[in-house]
C-alpha cells in the first residue's frame, strides 16, 4: 500500500519535533550540569583525585599577665604514608621500622593498608626533627612528613594543675587547656596534591595549600613573680613537713584576679602519661572540700559586726575553756580557757566559745543567710573544671549544736577558692567578686587584644565600715594573737589561723589535721589575699599559726616587694613570744667616718667594702627593721671619689 505524501510529511514533522525535543532536553541537562552542578561536580572530582597532607594549627600560647610564656608549642613532625604510591612495600616498611624503632610487620601493615592516607601512629606521631630528617633522607616514594607541633611547658611542673595539658592531637584535656580549648586550638590547614585512580601523583597539576588558622593567645591574671614565690614556699613546706598535700592561692581582693595558685603533689604536664590520674585530675584549690576550722570565723565575725550584735572593744566574754550547748560541752583549743576578754581578744585568741556566743546572737537564719551571701554552698564560677560547691547543713536540720559548731567552722565543708573569695569580700569593703584566670585573648599575629575579661561583681555583702572593723580585728590577730607567724614589718598584715580535724567514716582522726592560714596586706588598703593549707604536716605541732602562718607571711612579704607596694605607717607592734627574735631598726650610717663607726655600738654586724674613710652608701637602708645580729653592708669611700 502506497503511503501518501501528506502522511510522510506528518511523520517527518513528528520525528523533527521529537528530535528537537530530545535536543532541548539534552541541552538543558548539559546546561544544568555545567552551570548549576559544575562547582559541586568539580569539588567531588577534586575530592576523589586529591590527597591532603594535614598541617596542624598552632595552638595559642598561654602567658602570665606580664607576657611570660607558660605554655607554647615546639615543632614535632609526623609521618604520613599514601599506600598506593609506595613502590616497594617491603623495602619501605623495613627502612621506616629501622628509623622509627618499630616492628617491621607493623610498618608493613601501615604501608599496605587499604586507605588513601595513613598516619604511622604512635611511632611516627610528633617525632623529633632529627628523626624526621632521617626519614626525609630516605626519599621513600609515598612517604610524607607533615609539619606538626606539640605542647611545651617551659617551667615544668610550675602552675601545672591550673594550666593542665594537651594531648597528642593538641586537644586540651585538663585545666585551662581544656576549659578554653575552643579558643586555643585554632583550625587546621593542609597541602593537597592530585593523583590518579591508581594513586599515582598527577605530574602537571600544582599542589594547593590551605593555611591553618592559629589559635588565640591567652593572657592570664597570674603574676609569675607571685607564682614563683608560691612554688618555692610549697616546695620548702613539702621538704620540711612531708605533708599529705598542700595548697596555696593568691588573689587580688579588689577584682577577683587570681595572682597565683598551686597544690601538692604536682606533676610535669609534658609527662602526664606517667602520672596517676588522681594527681593531675585533682586541682585541690577548687576541688577539695573540707572543714575550714577557724578561718571560717571571719564570716561569723563580719556578720555579727554588720548586724550590730557585738562591739569588739566594749563587749566582754569570760571563757572557762568550754561552753555548754544542747547538753554538750564545746571546748576551746586552750585548756582552761582564756578567761575574761574583750571580743577583740576573742578574735585574737581564736576562742571557740566566744564565737559560739556570736552565732547565738545572730540566730540560725541570719548566720546562714550571711554564710550563703558570702558564697558558701555554691560554686564561685572560676574558669576551671571540677569546682566543688562545699557542704552546708540543711537549715531544717540545724539545731543549737549545729548552729554553734558552724559559727567556728566545724561541721561544714568549703573549698579553698570559696574561702579566698569570701574573705576578700570581708576585707575589700564588702564586695563579693567572681575569681577568674583568663584576663585577655590576644591575636598572635598582630598582638592586638581581641577580648578582655572585666571583674565580675556578684553582690555586696557588708558595708565599708564593717569591712574596716574586720581588717582592724584581723590585723590584731597577726600582731598580738594566734597569727604572729605571718607578721611582716611595715606591711600591716591581717589574717586568721585555722586548724581543722579530718574526718573518716564519720569520726575525727587523731593527730591528723589540715592546718591553714588566710592573710592579706596592707591592712589599710589590701592588695593581696593569700591562703595556704597544709594537709597533715609531720613532726611538728599541727597548728595553723605554727605551720601555715609563716608560709603566708613569706608569700605576702616577697610578693608585695615584687609588686612594688610601699610599706605603711601606723603598724601595730608585734607582741614578742619566747621564740621570736627581736627586731632592730637599721641606723643611718651614711656620712659616718671610720672612727665614728669604731666608737659606736650597734646590735648589728657590719661588713665594709671599698677603700676610704667615710660611708657613702649602706644596705639595708636606714629605718628598715631586721633581726638582732643581722649584717649591714657599708660601702666606703671619700666624697671626692
Amino acid at each position: 500500500m502506497r503511503v501518501s505524501n501528506v502522511t510522510v510529511r506528518k511523520r517527518l514533522i513528528l520525528v523533527l519535533f521529537f528530535g528537537l525535543a530530545m535536543f532541548l532536553i539534552i541541552a538543558f541537562r548539559l546546561g544544568y550540569v555545567q552551570f548549576a552542578l559544575g562547582d559541586w561536580l568539580t569539588d567531588r572530582a577534586e575530592d576523589s583525585w586529591s590527597r591532603d597532607v594535614p598541617f596542624e594549627a598552632k595552638r595559642g600560647e598561654i602567658r602570665d599577665r606580664n607576657d611570660v610564656v607558660l605554655a607554647t608549642n615546639v615543632s614535632a613532625p609526623s609521618i604520613l604514608v599514601v599506600p598506593r604510591q609506595v613502590r616497594d612495600p617491603v623495602d619501605t616498611a623495613e627502612k621506616l621500622a629501622q628509623v622509627l624503632n618499630m616492628d617491621r610487620q607493623k610498618a608493613y601493615e601501615f604501608v599496605t593498608k587499604q586507605a588513601s592516607i595513613v598516619r604511622i601512629n604512635p611511632e611516627g606521631r610528633k617525632i623529633s626533627k632529627e628523626k624526621a630528617s632521617e626519614v626525609r633522607a630516605l626519599r621513600l616514594a609515598g612517604v610524607y612528613i607533615a609539619e606538626d607541633s606539640k605542647r611545651h611547658y617551659p617551667f615544668g611542673s610550675y602552675l601545672s594543675h591550673v594550666l593542665g595539658f594537651a594531648g597528642i592531637d593538641n586537644q586540651g584535656l585538663t585545666g585551662l587547656e581544656l576549659y578554653y580549648d575552643e579558643n586555643l586550638k585554632g583550625e587546621g590547614g593542609h597541602v593537597s596534591f592530585f593523583s590518579t585512580a591508581k594513586g599515582n601523583r598527577m605530574p602537571n597539576l600544582a599542589d594547593e595549600y590551605t593555611a591553618p588558622v592559629n589559635g588565640l593567645d591567652l593572657r592570664l591574671t597570674i603574676d609569675s613573680r607571685v607564682q614563683t614565690i608560691i612554688e618555692r614556699e610549697l616546695d620548702i613546706a613539702e621538704a620540711t613537713y612531708n605533708p599529705d598535700g598542700a595548697i596555696a592561692i593568691a588573689m587580688n581582693p579588689n577584682t577577683g584576679e587570681v595572682l597565683g595558685m598551686s597544690s601538692r603533689p604536682h606533676y610535669n604536664p609534658e609527662n602526664f602519661r606517667n602520672v596517676p590520674s588522681e594527681i593531675y585530675n585533682q586541682n585541690k584549690p577548687v576541688w577539695m572540700q573540707y572543714e575550714p576550722g577557724s578561718t571560717f570565723k571571719i564570716i561569723t565575725l563580719a556578720a555579727a559586726l554588720e548586724e550590730g550584735e557585738v562591739n569588739l572593744e566594749k563587749d566582754t566574754f569570760n571563757d572557762p575553756g568550754y561552753i555548754e550547748v544542747a547538753g554538750r560541752n564545746l571546748r576551746c583549743w586552750k585548756k582552761g580557757g582564756h578567761g575574761h576578754q574583750t571580743f577583740l581578744e576573742v578574735v585574737q585568741n581564736s576562742c571557740n566559745p566566744g564565737f559560739v556566743v556570736l552565732g547565738e546572737r545572730l540566730g540560725k537564719d541570719r548566720l546562714f543567710d550571711y554564710i550563703e551571701e558570702f558564697g558558701f554552698g555554691e560554686k564561685t564560677g572560676i574558669d576551671l573544671q571540677g569546682e566543688g560547691t562545699g557542704i552546708l547543713f540543711n537549715r531544717d536540720r540545724v539545731g543549737p549544736l549545729e548552729q554553734a559548731t558552724t559559727a567556728f567552722g566545724q561541721g561544714v565543708a568549703v573549698t579553698p577558692i570559696q574561702q579566698v573569695a569570701a574573705v576578700s569580700a570581708a576585707i575589700n569593703g564588702g564586695y563579693l567578686y567572681q575569681p577568674f584566670l583568663a584576663k585577655e585573648w590576644v591575636d598572635p599575629l598582630t598582638g592586638e587584644v581581641v577580648e578582655s575579661q572585666a571583674p565580675v561583681l556578684k553582690r555586696r555583702v557588708i558595708s565599708d565600715e564593717t569591712s574596716k572593723e574586720v581588717r582592724y580585728a584581723l590585723e590584731h590577730v597577726v600582731a598580738l594573737g594566734s597569727g604572729k607567724g605571718a607578721y611582716i614589718d611595715g606591711y600591716r598584715v591581717g589574717g586568721k589561723t585555722g586548724t581543722a580535724q579530718k574526718a573518716k567514716d564519720g569520726r575525727y582522726l587523731e593527730n591528723n589535721h589540715i592546718v591553714s592560714f588566710i592573710g592579706f596586706a596592707p591592712a589599710d588598703d589590701p592588695q593581696i589575699v593569700v591562703y595556704v593549707a597544709v594537709d597533715n604536716p609531720k613532726d611538728t605541732l599541727q597548728f595553723g599559726g605554727v605551720v601555715a602562718a609563716p608560709i603566708v607571711g613569706n608569700i605576702i612579704g616577697d610578693s608585695l616587694l615584687e609588686m612594688g607596694v610601699e610599706k605603711r605607717e601606723g603598724q601595730i607592734e608585734k607582741e614578742l613570744t619566747w621564740n621570736d627574735e627581736p627586731l632592730v631598726e637599721v641606723p643611718d650610717l651614711v656620712g659616718r667616718t671610720m672612727r665614728e663607726l669604731n666608737e659606736s655600738y650597734y646590735e648589728l654586724k657590719v661588713e665594709m667594702d671599698g677603700e676610704g674613710k667615710e660611708v657613702l652608701a649602706q644596705s639595708p637602708e636606714p629605718g628598715v627593721k631586721v633581726t638582732q645580729g643581722s649584717t649591714i653592708r657599708l660601702y666606703m669611700g671619700d666624697k671626692s671619689d
